[in-house]
């Protein structure tokens, strides 16, 4: 079972994540936030596997709370849920230590297997956002990136197709393999080449 904690300071909003939440046979919902404040104290208290955080609330923000849970609980996975993509918000919720960014009119699907993958370690990104944040660190790389050995060629071709921001389905459906394989090589890609995300795993793609 994968506990969750809805941090967003609109009710409405947190209702409706619980509803999606409480219709999962492996979701829990321990606990609701309106601030970060709330999210901080819940995340002691309930010690959540995965804290869903909106960024803009009034007192201690999104950012603020995700540097401060991880500081003193850094298994916590904190996935940001917000309604701004803006490169304002991305970069900092990032460095503060959250592990995926998805927008709040994300299908409702893509939102629980975001919730999922955190759980489970991944980094999930919407992909608008995956793409500008390859396309922000390309432009600024001065260095080539080294060669990766010991890649098998469907491992190559799924490396490629997420330096292009594909999601899992749509590498899947590239290729004609089903998503539990594409999960699988994503996890040896990720393991062979020591990437700790879909990002550094995109920028390898471009840069070999």
């Amino acid at each position: 079972m994968i506990r969750v904690v809805l941090v967003d300071d609109q009710q409405l909003i947190r209702a409706g994540l619980r509803m999606l939440c409480d219709a999962e046979p492996d979701l829990e919902v321990v606990g609701e936030g309106g601030n970060g404040r709330e999210a901080i104290e819940l995340a002691e208290r309930l010690t959540p596997d995965v804290v869903v955080m909106d960024l803009r609330m009034p007192g201690v923000d999104g950012i603020s709370a995700t540097s401060r849970i991880l500081a003193s609980r850094p298994a916590t996975r904190v996935l940001v849920l917000t309604t701004f993509g803006d490169d304002d918000h991305l970069y900092p919720a990032l460095t503060a230590g959250a592990c995926g960014f998805l927008l709040k009119d994300a299908p409702p699907a893509e939102l629980l297997d975001g919730i999922r993958r955190a759980a489970a370690g991944d980094s999930p990104f919407s992909q608008d956002v995956l793409r500008r944040l390859v396309d922000r660190a390309l432009s600024s790389r001065t260095d080539a990136a080294p060669p990766v050995a010991g890649l098998t060629s469907r491992e190559q071709a799924v490396l490629a197709l997420v330096g292009e921001g594909l999601s899992n389905a749509e590498i899947g459906d590239r290729l004609h393999i089903g998503v539990t394989t594409v999960k699988t090589h994503i996890t040896a890609l990720m393991t062979k080449t020591g990437s700790p995300n879909r990002v550094r795993l995109a920028l390898l793609a471009h840069g070999r």
